[in-house]
């Protein structure tokens, strides 16, 4: 493999503009830039719901096969699902070039990325989610059930050919302080699985690994002092503190048995986007086992009760009842490993699913007790305007039935 390290920042730039749907991979995080082209192995799938057990060691077994062949610094990129049903789809690159974080200098208007003829369809219609969230408030109520992250999506068909190069870019402008990312889903026909996620899953760093889980939410505010007093009513908010814990506290057990020290924050942070305002606590420790890859470690934490809910087969019984859709790759995992185990995933949320005229797009929220439907069905749609804004739509796009 070929690997290009571009060492000044402004270039990360040029990987962006480089970036080419159907034969790229693409991966922006705080520190870094990635764009991956070509294939020169596959980690092989294997079938059925334990898909996703021991991940961690095939990808190694391929990476250590492309080094063997002389394949200098292989890396595996991709995406992994949120269940088994779909395959991982994590290639090792032909080439690879790395570049600092993006940098532009303004925040541009996003330029348009779609026809003025086009569709959008909520699946399921807004009535049939509050009745959803209705259902996993009763399933609380008679049982051990805590939390259960119920999504929506919205089908958006287009007449005319969607310019992924184009959202690929106004998403990284809008969110620079994420993770952005482009994919490509292979198997049934030409689909790309792209967006611009807020949440690290886990990232490791010769022995220092991170996780930086997010859960507790509320929309921005266009007024500057609505802003800051909905951020300030999150952080004392009962309800998303305790959605928070849960989560903190699965995560945290999930990462002691890799590490020799953990590091876990008394209370959130806030951590912002351009459409919402999250609680986050960021997590640090010293792994205790160099062998234990960054995806081993994504694995063993997928999926948080931040895109799942606790306990995790409960939550994840309950979603398979409620929601009328098959997520995909939707609240699965996105990034890279390196032969050396080093790495970086990001939670995939504020992402869509496309191919050449069509995007089908997700939004989540935690339901714990205290919930309120309405409340969680206007937390989607805020979630929304992260694609949404970025195909240069605004709150007043049209959902047609």
């Amino acid at each position: 493999m070929k690997t290009t390290e571009v060492a000044p920042q402004k270039l990360a730039a040029q990987l962006l503009e480089s970036y080419e749907a159907g034969s790229s991979f693409f991966f922006a995080s705080p520190r870094r830039t990635l764009l991956a082209r070509g294939t020169f192995a596959t980690v092989p799938h294997v079938g059925g719901q334990s898909s996703l057990e021991r991940l961690g060691e095939r990808v190694a077994k391929v990476l250590s096969d492309a080094r063997q062949a002389d394949h200098d610094i292989p890396v595996a990129v991709g995406a992994v699902p949120f269940v088994g049903r779909a395959p991982a789809q994590l290639v090792v690159p032909m080439t690879l070039q790395r570049a600092g974080p993006l940098v532009f200098d303004d925040v541009a208007m996003p330029h348009p990325v779609l026809p003025q003829s086009y569709t959008l369809r909520p699946v399921p219609e807004p009535s049939a989610y509050l009745d959803g969230v209705a259902q996993a408030l009763k399933l609380m109520e008679s049982g051990p059930l805590r939390k259960v992250v119920l999504s929506r999506s919205l089908h958006l068909s287009a007449t005319t050919p969607i310019d992924l190069q184009r959202l690929l870019h106004n998403l990284a402008r809008r969110n620079p302080s994420g993770f952005t990312f482009a994919v490509d889903l292979q198997g049934e026909g030409r689909r790309t699985l792209i967006g611009a996620s807020p949440e690290l899953l886990v990232s490791r760093n010769g022995m220092q690994v991170v996780a930086n889980p997010l859960a507790g939410s509320a929309a921005r505010s266009p007024d500057p002092v609505e802003d800051q007093a909905r951020a300030a009513r999150l952080l004392e908010s009962p309800k998303d503190l305790h959605e928070h814990a849960v989560v903190i506290d699965a995560v945290a057990e999930a990462m002691r048995p890799f590490c020799k020290t953990l590091d876990v924050p008394a209370r959130p942070s806030l951590v912002s986007t351009q459409t919402m305002w999250h609680l986050s606590s960021r997590i640090v420790g010293e792994i205790a086992d160099p062998s234990i890859s960054s995806l081993t470690l994504a694995m063993a934490l997928h999926p948080t009760p931040a895109v799942c809910g606790f306990p995790t087969e409960l939550a994840h019984e309950a979603i398979g009842h409620i929601e009328p859709f098959d997520r995909g790759y939707f609240t699965g995992t996105v990034g890279w490993c390196d032969a050396n185990g080093d790495g970086q995933w990001a939670v995939t949320i504020r992402c869509a699913e496309a191919d050449e005229s069509s995007l089908r797009l997700f939004a989540g929220a935690g339901i714990v007790a205290g919930s309120k439907p309405e409340s969680e069905l206007a937390e989607t749609e805020a979630k929304f305007r992260t694609m949404l804004q970025a195909m240069g739509l605004g709150q007043g796009a049209e959902v047609k039935p």
